[in-house]
């Protein structure tokens, strides 16, 4: 398998890419986590279903937004952390003294409704293992 990196930063990087990619016949596309992308979420999910191409993205919102599918971190659980990391601080911790935190818990989930208008069959398999299913 190949893989193929575009980079863009300005809308029409954004738009030359997904050309690209449709005249490449590219068949899948991974989103990065990006400030960029995510503020541009509904272009990004409009320019994969307007060129069929199955994405996968980091954050939820995407596959609530329309997207195939995401697999990221859990946001929830990541703002919960800086709650409790700032009831600390405001106790008295000082800030160099508190633990580096990772994500720990992650999520996956499938938009089903985009799956069938991109003609795909998603696996029981994997439908099983999805955090959430949108139908």
């Amino acid at each position: 398998m190949q893989l193929d990196i575009f980079n863009a930063g300005t809308d029409p990087e954004i738009d030359r890419a997904f050309e690209n990619i449709a005249q490449r016949r590219i068949p899948g596309l991974v989103v990065a986590a990006d400030t960029l992308f995510v503020t541009h979420r509904d272009r990004l999910v409009a320019l994969a279903t307007r060129y069929a191409v199955p994405a996968m993205y980091s954050l939820r919102e995407f596959a609530a937004s329309g997207g195939l599918m995401s697999y990221g971190i859990d946001l929830r659980d990541t703002y919960r952390n800086v709650g409790v990391y700032t009831g600390r601080i405001l106790k008295g911790t000082k800030p160099a003294d508190l633990p580096v935190m990772q994500p720990t818990k992650f999520e996956l989930m499938i938009n089903l409704k985009t799956a069938r208008t991109l003609g795909l069959t998603i696996p029981p398999g994997v439908l099983a293992i999805a955090d959430e299913v949108i139908e």
